[in-house]
């Protein structure tokens, strides 16, 4: 008799359990449908008033979308105009978009998602790009962020003192030109931070809490991470001529490969690496700068 009830209430519990998944589900992929209309107005009306409007609406249904139990673990995968990504020690997602001015500039917006088991913890990120003055020296908050839409998320918490991610993102700037950015990401006291000095050799680069890339907008540049390598690479970049050194919006790739490798939980500037990625079903995602540039793709992926 007390076998049979236990199965009872173990069938009782686990019917409930389910059906709680099944309406969470079903919530979340409402919310899905809702914010995949409301992306593809942030990037296709001609208004910009208007690819506000819907940008405002899509912060607060993506919040809502959030707070629902399981969230973390739902893919998104419908909602092409966000970039979502998942830490590969599964501790925090991101979700990072743009919205393009009538002038050509950008504005960025997105939020952390972290796997907490108390609940929703989210940091929503500001961007403060417009008053940066001199943000490769900065350390930011998230209400403070350089805004980037990330699309790789490299964790280095074993090796370092204070345990970091570093995040590869695109940014695009103006008419002229367009930035990658090596973001640093680190949490402390319960708050996220962005930027640390983790790099080395190269006076360019050393000292500086993020490094930003800024090429000509009619370019392609690679930034990808080679994890059989331990090492970030990327396209140098050059100008036309030596005479217009100060004029980023024309820098190109100039066909050579630089790098930075991990060594003891910093990055260390290499000159000259020969591009020996392993091959990938996404390697057509990826600018290649031997081939043209495909026109506004680019403002999707890295």
């Amino acid at each position: 008799m007390i076998r049979k009830f236990l199965y009872i209430v173990l069938f009782i519990g686990l019917s409930l359990t389910l059906k709680g998944q099944t309406s969470a589900r079903q919530q979340l992929d409402k919310y899905q449908d809702s914010l995949v209309l409301l992306g593809k107005e942030t990037i296709n009306n001609t208004n910009e008033a208007e690819r506000y409007k819907a940008t405002y609406k899509m912060v607060k249904i993506l919040v809502k979308a959030l707070k629902v139990p399981g969230s973390f673990n739902y893919g998104f995968d419908s909602l092409k105009t966000v970039t979502i990504q998942r830490s590969p020690d599964n501790k925090f997602k991101t979700f990072t978009w743009h919205v393009m001015n009538d002038d050509g500039s950008y504005r960025y917006y997105g939020t952390i998602q972290m796997n907490s088991p108390q609940g929703l913890k989210l940091f929503p990120l500001v961007d403060n790009t417009a008053v940066l003055k001199r943000p490769q020296d900065t350390v930011l908050t998230n209400d403070k962020w350089y805004g980037s839409q990330y699309y790789k998320i490299i964790p280095v918490v074993n090796s370092a003192r204070q345990p970091y991610y570093v995040l590869l993102g695109w940014k695009g700037n103006t008419p002229k030109s367009t930035k990658k950015v090596i973001e640093i990401l680190y949490f402390k006291n319960n708050k996220a931070y962005f930027g640390l000095p983790v790099f080395d050799g190269n006076k360019e680069y050393a000292g500086k809490n993020r490094i930003i890339f800024e090429y000509s907008r009619q370019a392609s540049m690679i930034l990808n991470y080679n994890p059989q390598e331990g090492t970030i690479v990327f396209d140098h970049l050059a100008a036309p001529d030596p005479k217009l050194k100060d004029k980023p919006e024309l820098y190109g790739p100039d066909l050579s490969y630089d790098g930075l490798k991990l060594l003891n939980g910093r990055w260390r500037y290499v000159a000259d690496l020969p591009l020996k990625n392993a091959p990938s079903e996404n390697d057509n995602q990826y600018n290649d700068p031997k081939k043209p540039a495909k026109g506004k793709s680019e403002r999707l992926v890295p």
